[in-house]
């Protein structure tokens, strides 16, 4: 049969073709069996191959994130910063840096207040505190301040010295006009004229306390210099610290503020002199 089978002239059925492996020789089968396993073997590389592939994008993407998210904004602004206006920013360090605390001066200075060229910050008195002195209805004081500048016009009086009260309180709109209006008539630059006037909420005259004085016999020397060469300044030296006045802006003095023989402020109370500390602290 199976050289009828070489020479063709023998054919199997279908159901023979159908044969067992075990009856496949052997050479065959093993060939056979190579044959049929080697498709298996390249997709399940290839599947090996995608898992891998799918992996490291997993991980390219993790690493992104982290990244991102772990990027403060603080940092993130610093960086925005360099970028931005091409300086050093330097970046807040987590180690405590340790700053000698340096002791606070003795004297206080001008420039250790809060001030606008020279002239301390003052609150401004109600109406209802003020009362007239004794020479000029218009000019007021506190009660307090203006009871001891009658009883100093009186002595003064005593001692044929005739006082007269140029200027007491006066408002924030008062004191703007006194500051802008005349400086821009005198054409004065803003320092110049801070140095005989103070800018509005700046003067002493908003708390009631302070007073303008000038020599009846005199009026020349209104609001001028030359008041010191009065009788009435010369009695004003010796005399107004027992009625509780002080010379405001003296010569050289701290502030800085022009030498005004005319300007005098009450400090004969608690209240007047919590009021002028600050000023009064720079004298000492």
């Amino acid at each position: 049969m199976k050289i009828l089978n070489k020479l063709g002239l023998f054919k199997k059925t279908r159901d023979e073709a159908k044969l067992p492996v075990d009856d496949i020789p052997e050479a065959v089968r093993d060939e056979y069996e190579g044959a049929k396993q080697q498709p298996v073997q390249v997709q399940k590389k290839w599947q090996v191959w995608q898992l891998l592939m799918i992996g490291a994008i997993a991980l390219i993407i993790s690493i992104g994130l982290h990244l991102q998210f772990n990027q403060t904004p603080d940092n993130f602004f610093v960086k925005q910063m360099k970028q931005n206006i091409g300086t050093k920013v330097v970046e807040p360090s987590p180690t405590p840096i340790e700053i000698p605390i340096s002791s606070p001066s003795p004297t206080p200075s001008i420039q250790q207040k809060e001030n606008i060229l020279g002239h301390l910050p003052y609150e401004e008195a109600s109406w209802q505190e003020l009362k007239p002195v004794f020479g000029n209805q218009n000019v007021r004081l506190r009660s307090s301040a203006a009871e001891k500048f009658n009883a100093l016009a009186d002595a003064a009086w005593s001692a044929n010295i005739d006082l007269v009260p140029l200027s007491g309180f006066r408002t924030l709109a008062d004191q703007e006009y006194l500051f802008f209006e005349v400086k821009a008539e005198r054409g004065q630059v803003t320092s110049q004229r801070a140095e005989v006037s103070a800018p509005p909420g700046y003067s002493e005259h908003h708390t009631g306390y302070a007073i303008d004085i000038g020599d009846a016999s005199s009026p020349g020397s209104y609001l001028k210099v030359s008041f010191e060469n009065t009788r009435a300044f010369e009695w004003l030296q010796e005399n107004a610290g027992n009625y509780g006045f002080e010379l405001s802006f003296p010569r050289d003095n701290p502030q800085g503020i022009s030498y005004e023989p005319w300007h005098w402020r009450f400090v004969g109370d608690s209240h007047s002199s919590e009021t002028f500390e600050q000023a009064r602290s720079l004298e000492e």
